[in-house]
């Protein structure tokens, strides 16, 4: 029974639920993270937006099992290995999702209607977007701008147009370098992993994501150096902080092109100390900047 209700709680994927973390960024980024009131409504969004992509993953799960089976870690999940039945999982599915939608309105119309359109949009996805090269990544990537969207919505906190394009790259460079792994495990296998794997190969997926990371660099440094960045937060030291997203870049270029590891974003947040330290270092800084800017150190 125990196994059981491990694998049911497996169905759901909840160390993927750190992604709707993005939520809280727009209030971060305001400097009114310590906003009791606005954190209230960003937790119960995160429970919303969870549950609904926690229906997602098994209606995605539900249509891949096939698929999985010949993956070597996909395998494992509960549905592909057999270890949770199909209707108990659609069961689940549907409780997710209506949940999530029905926590979403109540908590304020306008984010359920975000949270309504990533639900069609991840919908879409499962039913035979995800097979068409390119728009799948950007699918993907569009999820967590409307979560920071999102964010923004329940927070009542602007969303600049430096944050929404930084979160799209940072995402689509993630998706991309996944897309990398599935064809690493092609090349070892044999087998298609995913039917848009047909559309990439080493040489373009190597091309697009120093692209990318360029562009995500460049992308930082202007939105830290510019004008507006700068009288909206009252600081001009934010690109100091610069100097742990140069790092976190160069560790996930390291990992993809040395260690061949870039199957999935979460578990190397999960387990790589150095980008942890990144990421830690990154928050500490800018928390500092900009929540304590009369602190002049250097």
């Amino acid at each position: 029974m125990r196994l059981y209700i491990v694998n049911l709680v497996g169905l759901l994927r909840p160390k993927h639920w750190v992604k709707n973390t993005f939520l809280f960024i727009p209030l971060f980024f305001a400097a009114r993270i310590t906003d009791l009131a606005a954190l209230s409504s960003l937790f119960g969004g995160w429970v919303a937006f969870s549950l609904v992509a926690s229906g997602v993953y098994i209606l995605n799960d539900y249509r891949d099992i096939e698929a999985d089976k010949l993956h070597p870690e996909k395998s494992k999940r509960p549905l592909a290995s057999g270890a949770v039945a199909a209707g108990a999982a659609l069961l689940i599915m549907v409780v997710c999702m209506a949940g999530g939608l029905g926590l979403a309105w109540w908590l304020l119309p306008k984010f359920g209607f975000i949270l309504a359109i990533y639900l069609a949009l991840n919908l879409g996805y499962s039913f035979g977007l995800k097979n068409i090269s390119i728009l799948d990544v950007m699918i993907v990537s569009a999820g967590f701008v409307l979560r920071v969207k999102a964010g923004g919505v329940l927070a009542h906190v602007f969303v600049t147009e430096w944050l929404t394009v930084m979160v799209f790259l940072l995402a689509l460079f993630m998706a991309f370098a996944k897309r990398r792994d599935d064809l690493l495990i092609k090349s070892r296998t044999g087998m298609d992993m995913r039917k848009a794997i047909k559309g990439y190969n080493l040489e373009f997926i190597n091309l697009c994501l120093p692209i990318l990371s360029a562009v995500i660099l460049v992308s930082y440094l202007m939105y830290a150096l510019s004008p507006a960045a700068i009288a909206r937060l009252g600081t001009g030291r934010v690109y100091y902080t610069f100097l742990f997203v140069l790092a976190g870049v160069l560790r996930y270029l390291q990992l993809v092109y040395i260690h061949n590891d870039s199957g999935s974003p979460v578990k190397l947040l999960y387990g790589d100390r150095f980008i942890q330290a990144c990421l830690v270092g990154w928050l500490v800084s800018f928390y500092v900047i900009i929540y304590y800017k009369d602190l002049v150190l250097f």
